[in-house]
Parts: structure tokens; C-alpha cells; sequence
């Protein structure tokens, strides 16, 4: 599916992620634990970038807010042309269901339906007809391969078949802004390595603005800045270009190491 040149236009002017003091803790038994301790963070245009940090830095956190399924405490929170601080729990959903693509280490297939239907699932569960969202998601699904897959369920797809199907799902309406957590997590190497190329790929062919959540330098290395978390703060932020993925593990540890 090739967007039109307005709906492209339209798309880079919403591929931004804008965080402002934002802080998120939560309840460890008697006491409160703080995931997020004020970050600020702005991405704009398209992209492929990545947060990286150590086990407990807030990297997961952070994308749950950015994908709308958690509220931040305090602070600013804008993804793509929405203001997600402040809003309902209805609210949210609603922007989950129609503005939120998210990729997520579990694939989240229904193992009943094939993989037109496991694409087509949520924009039917909101009161969209199948045969309206069937033709946009077959050009989803032929774009990422999966053109003589489309009637096989999960069980009969690969691994990285099914996460295609997963990501064909999270694009199908059309956000500005692509949000994966530890993507390939379930994925052997080979097919790992060529999932991130995909990735970059949508960013590059659809304006899109992809993040990626991941503790993996080889993964990194295919992103275009990569953004260190620590301590639920962002640390720093470096441009990738030319480093492999040893050169960006030192780079990565040299910021967590870094004086505060």
C-alpha cells in the first residue's frame, strides 16, 4: 500500500513524540517505586530509533505511555498529533484502537482466525465492516510478504510470519507514529536481523516515525539514534551512523556509566 501524497504530507507533519517532565510510579507493596522520574524527550520527522537502557531503567514504562496503555502521573505526553496526558481511560482506548500502532515481543494472534482476520480484528471490533478494512490490509500483508499467507493461521506461520502479521495489524490505520517493545524477543537471529530491517524500511517508505524499545546493540545498529534511559531519566542520546553493533554497545554503557 503506497500512501497518497496528501496522507504522506499529512503523516510527517504527525510523526513526533514530545515528552516533557513526565513521571510514572508505581505500588511495591508498602512503598511507591518511580519508573519515570521527570524525562524529557523529543523526537520529530520520521525515523527509526531505539531506547535502550539497563533492566529497570523505564524503557518498557516508557512505551506502555507513548502506546497509550498506561497514564503517566505528571507531565506532558504528545504522540503523533494526540495529547495523551490528562485523558480518560475511555479516551485512551479510543486512541489504542484508531492512532496507536504497537508491535509487542508477543506475537497476540487469535489462534481461530487467519492472518487477514487476526489484521482486520480490531478496526471490526470497533464497529468497522470486514470488507471495508480487507483491501488495505491484503496490501498491508502483501507488502510485508505475506500475499500467499493471508488465509493460514498462526499455527501454520513462522515466527517471523506471525510478527509480520502483528505489525500489518498495528499499521492498518495508517499511524504517524510505530511503537515496538523487544520485537523480536520470541525471533531466532536471522529472522531477528531481517525484521529490523523491515522496520527501518517502513520508516524509510512510509514517513513513519518508529521506536523501538530494545536491550539488543545488533537491533540498534539498524536504528537511525538510539536514546539511553537510566534511572528513569534520559541519559543521552547518540546518532548511529557507521558504528556496528559492538562500537554502539560501548557508546550505550559509556552514557549508563557516565556521571550523573
Amino acid at each position: 500500500m503506497t500512501p497518497s501524497m496528501s496522507s504522506t504530507d499529512s503523516n510527517i507533519s504527525a510523526c513526533r513524540i514530545r515528552l516533557r517532565g513526565v513521571r510514572k510510579s508505581y505500588a511495591m507493596g508498602a512503598r511507591r517505586v518511580e519508573a519515570l522520574r521527570g524525562i524529557d524527550l523529543e523526537l520529530l520527522g520520521p525515523g527509526f530509533h531505539a531506547i535502550m537502557g539497563p533492566s529497570g531503567s523505564g524503557k518498557s514504562t516508557l512505551l506502555h505511555l507513548l502506546a497509550g496503555l498506561d497514564a503517566a502521573d505528571s507531565g506532558e505526553l504528545e504522540v503523533g498529533e494526540s495529547r495523551l496526558d490528562g485523558l480518560s481511560e475511555n479516551e485512551l482506548t479510543m486512541h489504542r484502537r484508531r492512532r496507536s500502532g504497537v508491535v509487542f515481543q508477543g506475537f497476540n494472534l487469535l489462534p481461530t482466525l487467519n492472518a487477514l482476520e487476526n489484521v482486520t480484528l480490531p478496526s471490526t471490533l470497533d464497529g468497522v465492516a470486514h470488507a471495508t478494512v480487507a483491501p488495505r490490509a491484503q496490501e498491508l500483508l502483501r507488502e510485508l510478504g505475506l500475499g500467499d499467507r493471508m488465509d493460514h493461521r498462526p499455527d501454520s506461520l513462522s515466527g517471523g510470519e506471525q510478527q509480520r502479521v502483528a505489525i500489518a495489524r498495528a499499521l492498518l490505520n495508517e499511524p504517524p507514529v510505530l511503537l515496538a517493545d523487544e520485537p523480536t524477543g520470541n525471533l531466532d537471529s536471522d529472522t531477528s536481523d531481517r525484521l529490523w530491517r523491515l522496520l527501518a524500511g517502513l520508516a524509510a517508505r512510509r514517513n513513519m516515525l518508529v521506536v523501538m524499545v530494545t536491550h539488543e546493540p545488533a537491533a540498534a545498529a539498524h536504528c537511525e539514534r538510539v536514546h539511553v534511559l537510566r534511572d528513569g531519566l534520559l541519559a543521552g542520546s547518540f546518532d548511529v551512523q557507521g558504528m556496528d553493533a559492538s562500537q554502539l554497545a560501548l557508546r550505550a554503557a559509556d552514557i549508563v556509566r557516565s556521571p550523573r
